[in-house]
Order: C-alpha cells, then structure tokens, then sequence
C-alpha cells in the first residue's frame, strides 16, 4: 500500500471527508415517508367513510325491500308471504291463524310510502298509510336480523 506524501507542498488526499449532499437525501427521504404516511391514513380514511356510506345504503335498501315486499303481501292477501317475512319472535308470538284474524280485522290499506332506515337503539324504517277509507297514518316497521339467512325480517308495525 503506498503511503501518502507528506512534506511541504503535499496535498492530503482529501481535504475534507465527502459529504455528497447527506442533508438533502434526509430530507428526501422524511418527505417520501411523510407522503407515505398521508396516503395510507388519508387512504384509509376515505376507505372507512365509503365503506359507512356504502353500507348504510345497503341496509337501508334491504330494509325498505323487505317491508315493501311485506305490505305487498298483505295487499295481495297473502297472509302466508307476509307470516313468512316476520322475525322468529313474532312468529313464536302469535301462529299464522292468529296472524290472519289479527290482519283481517285491521283497516285495508290504499297505498303506502316507505321512508329511509333508523339506525337508533333498535333499526326501523318510517311508513306513512293511507287507509281504503282515506285516513292517513305514520306507522314504525321495527326489523331484526335473520339468524339462519343473514336477512332483515319484520318484527312489529306500530
């Protein structure tokens, strides 16, 4: 290995160590990792808002589906379709003959208008009625979760 020079009017072989810009390459990196961090979290929160918003709407169109199916069916006289869209607590509540003298006795309904779901302590979804006789009134479909299918059934109209 050769050895320097040393003496007068030698030059070291550096002068000083190289630095090759350290400062720069830090700060570079800090900015990668910052902008690494927005994305993920801002991704991630735009993620969860879709995912609310996403399915809030789902259980909002299941829910108006299946109490549209079950005042179609009680249009339609179909005493049976609509006891099958109740929940297992107001099927083991009343049978389906006690059903259909419970509905039998109550007022036809003309028409109806569903509104959207209410996410409080317990999920409804508004219904206004209009009666064959021409009286109106603001009814509550309280629903619940089908254990076996996943599904949304009818529990109680008030």
């Amino acid at each position: 290995m050769p050895v320097p020079p040393v003496g007068p009017g030698a030059e070291p072989v550096f002068a000083a160590p190289p630095s090759e810009g350290r400062g720069a390459r830090l700060w570079l990196g800090l900015g990668v990792a910052a902008l690494a961090v927005v994305l993920f979290c801002g991704g991630g929160g735009a993620a969860l808002t879709g995912l609310l918003v996403f399915g809030t709407q789902a259980l909002n169109e299941q829910a108006r589906s299946v109490v549209t199916d079950y005042f179609d069916a009680l249009d339609d006289d179909d005493l049976d379709k609509a006891y099958d869209l109740l929940c297992e607590s107001a099927q083991q509540a009343e049978s389906p003959a006690e059903f259909a003298q419970r509905v039998g006795a109550e007022p036809e309904i003309a028409s109806f208008r569903i509104g959207d779901v209410s996410l409080t302590s317990e999920l409804s979804v508004p219904v206004d009625v209009t009666y064959d006789s021409g009286g109106q009134e603001s009814l509550r479909a309280l629903l619940d979760q089908d254990q076996s299918s996943g599904g949304l059934r009818v529990c109680e109209i008030r």
